[in-house]
Order: structure tokens, then C-alpha cells, then sequence
């Protein structure tokens, strides 16, 4: 159990001992600052009014209690009323312990309680290969994911396969233009100018498809082709879809297919009827600029007002045939009925208009018993030494998740691409990526457990029976008193805090900035090390403080790994 912990419940028993007192709210943190204080409690802030006191005047009871506490070498009121502490260097030492002893544990509280989360991310329309917005979808999601894992919940990941829209008819024609192709047939100039998919990457599809069935298709009514061309275009694209995946280190749970939902929906429109909401009504015309084509009619409308959204929502098209919003609505029943009551979809900016209308549908058939989080992402700007790389997937120019992976990797891929809150906009330039200087925070942090890696080879190089296990099993070291060194572990001990908030608020680049910063630690410390010789982590003279330095390392190395690991990152041992 780490030394904040136990000082929290020490000051959480003594405040029982005042009165009877919810000490949920009480937060010791480590101080940014340790000039006036390695630790900060809001302790008397939170709860003066449970006891009538001032906060000011329930900070000095408290204070005069933590002074007694063993780990204690200096405790203050600050203010009007936070408490600074300050621990003694055998308690910065026990906390280091109790990392390297603890090793991934140390940093996984069980905050979930095994309950389960649904996440849907990706879904990308299986319409070519990821794209650089679709990666970005993808490691966040997945992120989120394995941070919700790391703190105890059960984590579910699914992919919705947009696969009932026009945009795979649109899809079809384009595998069926590559198809005539493959057959020898010569197309027009603008063949591919119209509501088609003109990229290269359905060359082989057509390919395959002209293998599979020879000339039986060419020069047949679009009407006998078209449902052939939509199933195998589609699961040629979720193939391609899935390696990319793989690429990236993301393993779905399931896919699910939005034409398989289609019976789904009737039930939808049972349940809202049931419960009143749903109706024939006319909707104003949208706002801002007039739309040509609008005309004012009686529609099938969602009462989605009635769950906060700003106007009702239609379920049924002019022609009759359901929305893409009604068929959304039976994918969430769909989940709903599978059990699932926490639900979270990571998509684009560009949904944003969404989001209400969603959350409203999910509130409605599921009766409120079900929460729907939705994270939205800003995009990816990709440079080029600087110069700004143009995509339009229409087009068939755009930087695919392949294109991204070949070139940096899948690790600094990943790195990346949480490396800013979700809502901030990334600018990826691969020269930068790539570069090996502090300004790559991949490249920082990989470096900082691959140096701690050679001083582990040099060590056991200079003495030959000395091992990790070794290292490992130490314990009652003597205290670490180097201000650098009680920097470091300082850093190490907020770990489980980063890990927490971080999860709470499902923002893994908590995560990635607290890497940078641990890297930058123990940068500073090697750099000391030059000069100082108590500092150096190899004394050539003495296996047992080598020991002991490695420890530190250790602790340092236990902490990098399992950040890595949880972003989806191999720690390496060695850089080329």
C-alpha cells in the first residue's frame, strides 16, 4: 500500500475520532511545487462544516495529529486551510518499495468493480481501407478501453458495420467498373467521375471478382449484379478494415452488421409507440441557410424533445424507407438487449449535431436505464517536412492507416494519436515523429526505458552473478535522500492518481503527459549523474550500492513498462 494511501486513511481515522464524517471527498495530492510541501490535503476545506469549525481551524487540530505520524518530517496549515506535508526520505523509499514489489498492481484500483462498459468505436463505413481520422478513432477507443480495464471494469469493444446505406451501392459499381476492367473491358474517360470510389485499392477486388465469376456479370442489368457486388465489396473491405486494425494493436469483441438490425427497428417503433413517443407531425425547415429541395410534409417523428434534444427527429425518408438515425436508434436497443447499460461511442467532430438526438433515443427505449457517453475527436492535420499532406478519400488520395504504420510504426502511431486531449486538433508531421530528440515524446519515453535497460546490461556486464530477481527482492534499502532521486520517486507516486483520473475521465493523454514527465525525470537525473558521482547508478566498487540504485531504476522501469503496455506500446530495451 503506498505511503499517500495510508496517510490518508490515518488522517481519515482520526477525523472519525471528531465525528462521524464521509471522507470520500478528502484528496491528497502531490504538490507541483515541493518548496512549501511534497503533499497537499483539502481534508479541512471539505469537511470543516461537518464539525462547525472553521477550515482554517480544523487544519490545525489535523495538523497537530499528522505531526505524530512516523512518515511526517513537516506539516503546516497553508492558507486558509490546506495542509502541506512534507515525508521523511525512509517513506519516499518505503513508496518506491511498494511500486517495484507491486509492479502493475500498484497502479489499479478497483474503481469498476467488474461492472461492464460498452464501447463502440471505429465503425468506420466499409467503403475502402482506415484512413488517418479512422486511426485516431481507433487508438482512442481502444485506450479508453484498456484504461477502464486497468481500473477494474469488465470492457466490451464493438464495431458497427455500415453496410445498409447507399454508399454501398456507390461502393458496388465502383468494384463493378474494376471488375469490367479485369475483363478486358475498355471504360470511358469519366467513368470514374460520377458517384463513385475511384482509388487503386479496389483493383484487386475487381480482380478477384472477374477470377471468381469470369464474364457472367459484364453487360448485365445493374439489378442482377448489384446484390452479389454490395456482399463481396463489403467483405473485402472489412477484410482490409480488420488488418488494419491488427496493424494498430485493436482486437474487436464483435462486429456488427447494421443490415442484420434492419428487423430491429419495428421494435424500436413498438417500444416509443408504447410509451408515446413517437407521432405524425411537420418539422419547421432546418435553420440557417434555406435548403432548394425542402418541402414542408407530415413525417413519422421521435419525440426527442421530450428527452432534451432541440427538436424532433424523423424515423421515415420521403420514399418511405427508414432513416439512418432510426436504424441507429435499433443498434442501441440491440445493445440494450444484450445486457449492456453503460454504453460509450467515440466519433468525429463532425457528429457533434448528433450527440443530443442519440442520447435522447438511448434514454427513450431503454426507459433511462441505460447511459450513453460520447467522446468526440477532433481531426488529424498530416505534414510532409512541414508542408500540409491533402486528402479527399472520394478522390482516392488520402493517408491510409497503412501508409501511417509503415511509415512510423505501429508504437509512435499510437503514442500520437492520444498525445492531446480528443477534443484538440493534431498536427502529425512524420519527419518530427521520427526524430530522435526530446521534442518526439515517443522517442523521450522509449528512450528513458531503454537506457535503464543498458545500465541494467552494464551492471550485470561488471558483476556476473548480479540478476533483475536480485533487484527485485531488495527491500529495507537505505533511504534515497538526493532531492533528484526524491524527485523521481515523487513522480512514480503520483502513478495511480494519473491512472485513475485519467480513467474517470476517459483522457489517455493523462496518460502520455505523465510518461513525458517521468521521462524527463529520470533524463535530468542520468544528466546529474555526470557530474555527481552519488548519483551515477553504477559504482564500480560496490555491488550493493549498485543494488540499490538499480532499485531505483527499477521502480522508474516498472512504471514506464506499464504506462506503455496500457497505451497499447511496446516498452523496448534497446534503440536503433
Amino acid at each position: 500500500m503506498g505511503r499517500i494511501k495510508v496517510l490518508g486513511e490515518k488522517i481519515g481515522e482520526f477525523l472519525r475520532t471528531l465525528g462521524e464524517v464521509d471522507a470520500s471527498k478528502v484528496q491528497i495530492d502531490i504538490t507541483k511545487d515541493p518548496t512549501h510541501g511534497e503533499l497537499a490535503t483539502n481534508a479541512a476545506m471539505v469537511l470543516c462544516k461537518c464539525f462547525g469549525l472553521s477550515p482554517r481551524a480544523l487544519a490545525e487540530r489535523l495538523v497537530s495529529e499528522i505531526s505524530t505520524f512516523d512518515e511526517i518530517a513537516y506539516v503546516e496549515v497553508a492558507g486558509a486551510g490546506f495542509i502541506n506535508m512534507t515525508l521523511k526520505p525512509s517513506a519516499w523509499t518505503k513508496e518506491l518499495e511498494d511500486i517495484v514489489h507491486a509492479g502493475k498492481e500498484y497502479a489499479s484500483p478497483p474503481i469498476g468493480q467488474n461492472q461492464t462498459v460498452h464501447i463502440e468505436f471505429v465503425s468506420a463505413n466499409p467503403t475502402g481501407p482506415m484512413h488517418a481520422g479512422h486511426v485516431r478513432n481507433a487508438v482512442l477507443g481502444d485506450t479508453i478501453a484498456s484504461l477502464l480495464h486497468k481500473v477494474g471494469y469488465n470492457v466490451y469493444r464493438e464495431y458497427y458495420i455500415n453496410d445498409a446505406g447507399s454508399q454501398i451501392d456507390c461502393l458496388a459499381r465502383s468494384v463493378y467498373l474494376r471488375y469490367l476492367e479485369a475483363n478486358g473491358t475498355a471504360l470511358p474517360a469519366d467513368a470514374f467521375a460520377g458517384d463513385v470510389y475511384p482509388g487503386d485499392y479496389l483493383i484487386p477486388v475487381g480482380q478477384r471478382l472477374a477470377a471468381l465469376f469470369g464474364e457472367k456479370w459484364v453487360g448485365a442489368p445493374e439489378k442482377d449484379w448489384m446484390p452479389v457486388f454490395r456482399t463481396y465489396s463489403v467483405d473485402a473491405m472489412m477484410d482490409m478494415i480488420r488488418e488494419d486494425l491488427a496493424s494498430l494493436g485493436v482486437v474487436m469483441d464483435r462486429y456488427t452488421s447494421e443490415q442484420t438490425l434492419a428487423p430491429l427497428i419495428n421494435s424500436v417503433v413498438d417500444v416509443l409507440t408504447k410509451n408515446g413517443d413517437i407521432y405524425t407531425g411537420n418539422l419547421p425547415p432546418p435553420k440557417g441557410k434555406p435548403i432548394d429541395d425542402w418541402e414542408e410534409r407530415p413525417q413519422t417523428l421521435f419525440r426527442s424533445t421530450k428527452y432534451g434534444d432541440e427538436v424532433d427527429r424523423p424515423l421515415r425518408k420521403s420514399d418511405g424507407s427508414w432513416t439512418y438515425f432510426a436504424g441507429d436508434i435499433a443498434y442501441h436497443l440491440d445493445k440494450y438487449n444484450r445486457g449492456f447499460r453503460t454504453l460509450i461511442n467515440v466519433l468525429g467532430a463532425d457528429h457533434c449535431g448528433y450527440v443530443t438526438r442519440l442520447k435522447a433515443a438511448v434514454a427513450a427505449i431503454t426507459n433511462n436505464e441505460a447511459t450513453l457517453d460520447v467522446k468526440l475527436f477532433q481531426i488529424v492535420n498530416f505534414f510532409e517536412n512541414g508542408v500540409p499532406v491533402k486528402m479527399s478519400k472520394r478522390a482516392g488520395t488520402f493517408i491510409t492507416s497503412k501508409d501511417i504504420v509503415s511509415r512510423v510504426g505501429k508504437d509512435a502511431t499510437r503514442f500520437m494519436m492520444i498525445s492531446r486531449h480528443h477534443g484538440t486538433i493534431i498536427d502529425f508531421d512524420f519527419k518530427k515523429v521520427l526524430e530522435l530528440s526530446h521534442d518526439n515524446p515517443v522517442f523521450y519515453v522509449q528512450y528513458a526505458h531503454a537506457r535503464i535497460c543498458s545500465v541494467f546490461r552494464n551492471a550485470c556486464a561488471l558483476f556476473p552473478d548480479l540478476t533483475e530477481d536480485m533487484v527485485q527482492q531488495l527491500e529495507h534499502t537505505e533511504p534515497f535522500t538526493a532531492a533528484a532521486e526524491i524527485s523521481v520517486i515523487r513522480c512514480l507516486a503520483n502513478w495511480p492518481q494519473v491512472v485513475e483520473q485519467a480513467a474517470m475521465a476517459q483522457e489517455p493523454h493523462r496518460i502520455t503527459n505523465y510518461l513525458y514527465t517521468l521521462a524527463s525525470e529520470f533524463h535530468s537525473l542520468w544528466n546529474q549523474g555526470k557530474d555527481a558521482t552519488h548519483l551515477r547508478f553504477i559504482d564500480s566498487m560496490s555491488q550493493q550500492s549498485t543494488l540499490r540504485k538499480l532499485f531505483l531504476l527499477l521502480g522508474i522501469a516498472t512504471v514506464l513498462r506499464d504506462g506503455l503496455e496500457l497505451l497499447g506500446i511496446h516498452p523496448v530495451e534497446e534503440m536503433r
